[in-house]
């Protein structure tokens, strides 16, 4: 149920809150006072659901799910909160009467450092579901002191400079050194037996403190608060040398210090060298093992059977980077709590589950032997006997064929793979997308599907409507409110009502209409920011997404480079006019990726500037992509771009959230696209491209040749040339080398060429679509009204039910 207040109270509260934080009153207090104000006032508001939904979990002894993930990319949280607990209205009018703009006060909240792309969205996104739904889940995860990066655009080069997030106070977190642990790095264990049992003995060890801190989940419309808890690495006194501080020697003494702050510093280091990865690796276990030693410790204040563990405790990792937990549980269970191996690894099999989220093999971590052997001593151990034990069921079940106990082993070479560790160590593996779980299935992790049968299955990704859509898109949501009602906001399903009103002119011009709303509102802002003035009749073509080679932001701009030659070769051509908006950011050692900002860049320069072209054409790349951005952008897209080579993406989340906001996708048929085109049919989607099949043949065949498709492809021989010879004003010959060698030298391995020919005919395609104004928004129509089946609430639905079994813990 919504929270049950009025505005009258709403104001005593906040005018208090005031008070009794800053001594002020509301026509005197800065914005930022007025801004934590608010945020402490909701935080008092939440707290008597969250104190209860706690103490129901923990009297019910009920069975709850623990999402381990590097990840979460939660955005802003005020507006989402006010709508989970019903209170926005209400807020936003009381502050009115108070003198204080809402909006102003939402935009002070900066965007949590706490995650970079698809990964970290899904995470929080799957946090909403689970609270919205009542199931009893937690997210667990690292406090960055600071995010990937902000990033910022000079000469058209990515700049990254430090998130400092921080910055501002996060006034949703809650610390509780209560429930601190250590976490043991380094040093060496000796094994001994006693009476049959096993004893380790770990000495000389780098302790480091692990502090909680919780931010609370309020589920929507109900009295449901979960929680997300993040760990902080710090020393406790223990990383200061007062001996050498006593010398004098200042920086010696805090060297200790900044080694453990580093490993809560700063989402995804860079780990192109063995420093960078042996930060990254301590950072995976630092969660991991906090997390878990978290879990069992407060699963023995129930005075429950540790036995009975998987009974009553769900465990999910989010992808690889949390598989250490498995061995940690292990650990725990065997050293600690002195059960026999045997049953501790059923219990943990039983306990965890696994998200494969890629099958790129630079994605599939692994770890060198030596490394996890120096840092994790006892950690190693363990998988080391996991392995051990492994690959004897395998040689059982093969006869000893060495060739399949070689292949599947989870240390190999050298290295420790891990997520054929967290195939091991899990009951259940599941895959994003119908077709990624096919292609791990039946090729990429074919030998442990066949060794394990069952074990794989699929949980198409899905997106909470409630920031997309009811935050994100007000206008549309109050249409959508008028025509349908509004079960729809906690049955997503219901969106299909929508399909009934296809033929309805009224609701079609509102559809029309809420889209020329939220496009002003990007083309304002681009014009606040950038100086850039936008066509809002032009097709809005949109692509935002992480910055990577296979997701083939090159093809996009290939194409406008490509459209940009037509228009000046036939001015009069009919092209209806296009604005083409990008966002993304690249890893700062991904130089490859990096220079196709700059081509972007370099190309938007001429092409905004061409006064010959009548504005046919402009392109804008917004810098610092995030989620507070992506609220603007993805209501304001007609096109949504999803255009990654086929059998690359696993899923994609960023195809649902446009489609859902009315958005036409063109598409190849990989990830979750083949089921966006399932769902609306084939007119009311552009797919163009080769089928995965296709491209996994190709791979193997290795017949394409870049070279020759270049020198048959006029089209192609000019853009290589222009990239070339200086037409877009490159400050040097070679500035876009990197990108021809990528075309041509090594042979363009997303086949970015091949896939040309007809994408420049979906474009096409496009450019007629768009001028019959009533079928385009009839296919609008048409992807809103499908999109319900992609609400991340069908999907922990599913993974509840299927996965974690796991019930609603407050019917």
């Amino acid at each position: 149920m919504f929270l049950k207040i009025d505005i009258t109270s709403f104001k005593e509260d906040y005018q208090k809150k005031l008070l009794n934080m800053f001594r002020e009153k509301v026509q005197d207090a800065s914005l930022n006072q007025k801004y934590l104000a608010l945020g402490s006032l909701i935080n008092d508001y939440m707290s008597k659901n969250w104190y209860e939904t706690e103490q129901f979990y923990r009297n019910n002894k009920v069975k709850q799910v623990y999402y381990f993930s590097l990840e979460f990319l939660i955005g802003r949280l005020m507006d989402c909160n006010m709508i989970n607990l019903g209170i926005k209205e209400i807020c936003e009018k009381g502050l009115k009467e108070l003198g204080v703009s809402l909006k102003s006060l939402e935009e002070i909240e900066p965007d949590a450092g706490l995650g970079n792309g698809g990964l970290g969205r899904l995470a929080a996104c799957f946090l909403d579901s689970m609270a919205s739904l009542e199931i009893p889940g937690y997210g667990i995860g690292i406090r960055y002191k600071y995010g990937l990066f902000e990033q910022e655009i000079a000469n058209g080069y990515q700049i990254e400079t430090p998130d400092n997030w921080l910055n501002i106070q996060n006034i949703w977190e809650t610390r509780h050194d209560d429930e601190a642990c250590i976490v043991k790095f380094g040093g060496n264990c000796v094994l001994s037996s006693h009476n049959g049992k096993i004893y380790v003995n770990h000495t000389d060890y780098e302790p480091i403190l692990a502090v909680p801190y919780d931010m609370p989940v309020p589920g929507y419309d109900n009295n449901t608060v979960n929680k997300l808890r993040l760990w902080s690495a710090e020393t406790s006194g223990v990383g200061f040398d007062f001996t050498a501080f006593s010398k004098g020697d200042y920086e010696k003494a805090i060297e200790g210090q900044y080694s453990v702050s580093a490993i809560t510093n700063l989402l995804y280091p860079d780990d192109s060298t063995e420093r960078g990865k042996l930060l990254r690796l301590k950072q995976e276990y630092f969660f991991t093992s906090a997390g878990i030693q978290n879990i069992v410790n407060q699963y023995k204040k129930k005075q429950l059977s540790m036995y009975d563990f998987n009974e009553y405790v769900a465990i999910h990792i989010n992808d690889t980077h949390p598989a250490l937990a498995i061995a940690e549980l292990m650990r725990i269970l065997v050293d600690e709590e002195n059960i026999d191996w045997d049953i501790a690894w059923s219990i943990t099999v039983k306990t965890m589950a696994y998200t494969n989220h890629t099958i790129l093999a630079e994605a599939l971590e692994k770890w060198k032997v030596s490394m996890m052997k120096c840092l994790l001593p006892r950690i190693y151990m363990i998988i080391e006997e996991i392995n051990r034990r492994f690959c004897s069921d395998v040689s059982r079940k093969y006869n000893g064929n060495w060739q399949k106990i070689n292949a599947m082993s989870i240390i190999q070479d050298g290295v420790v793979k891990m997520a054929y560790l967290a195939i091991v160590g899990s009951h259940s593996v599941n895959g994003v997308a119908k077709l990624h779980t096919d292609i791990l299935k039946n090729q990429e992790l074919s030998d442990f599907n066949e060794f394990y049968p069952g074990k794989f299955n699929n949980k198409t990704n899905g997106i909470t409507h409630r920031r997309w859509l009811i935050k994100a898109n007000p206008d549309l949501t109050k249409m959508l409110d008028e025509t349908i009602g509004t079960e729809w906001k906690k049955s997503p399903l219901e969106l299909s009502q929508l399909k009934s009103f296809s033929e309805n002119e009224e609701v079609l011009q509102k559809i029309e209409k809420v889209k020329q709303i939220n496009k002003q509102r990007l083309a304002d802002y681009i014009k606040e920011h950038f100086s850039i003035e936008l066509n809002t009749e032009s097709i809005f073509d949109i692509q935002v997404k992480r910055l990577h080679m296979y997701k083939r932001q090159l093809l996009n701009i290939l194409h406008i480079m490509d459209l940009y030659n037509r228009i000046c070769d036939n001015p009069n051509e009919d092209i209806t006019p296009r604005t083409f908006i990008f966002g993304a950011k690249a890893f700062p050692g991904y130089h490859l990726a990096k220079n196709t900002i700059k081509l972007i860049n370099t190309v938007a320069e001429r092409i905004n500037n061409d006064k010959k072209i009548n504005g046919l054409i402009k392109i804008v790349f917004i810098p610092n992509y995030g989620v507070s951005l992506a609220e603007i952008m993805i209501p304001a897209g007609d096109i949504s771009e999803q255009i990654s080579v086929a059998s690359k993406e696993a899923s994609g989340t960023g195809n649902m959230k446009f489609m859902m906001n009315g958005a036409i996708t063109v598409a190849t048929m990989d990830g979750a696209n083949v089921e966006i085109h399932q769902e609306v049919g084939d007119d009311n989607i552009v797919i163009f491209g080769m089928s995965a099949p296709e491209v996994i043949s190709l791979y193997q065949k290795k017949t394409y040749n870049s070279c020759d498709l270049i020198s048959s492809d006029k089209r192609l021989c000019r853009i290589i040339n222009q990239l070339k010879d200086g037409y877009f004003k490159i400050a040097a010959p070679d500035e876009f080398k990197m990108i021809i060698n990528h075309l041509t030298q090594e042979n363009d391995p997303y086949f970015t060429l091949l896939d040309f020919d007809s994408y420049v005919k979906a474009q096409n395609r496009i450019n007629l679509l768009f001028k019959d104004k009533k079928s385009w928004n009839k296919m609008a129509l048409m992807n809103i009204a499908s999109s319900g089946v992609f609400s991340s609430d069908n999907t922990v639905a599913n993974y509840s039910n299927e996965i974690w079994g796991i019930k609603s813990g407050r019917k």
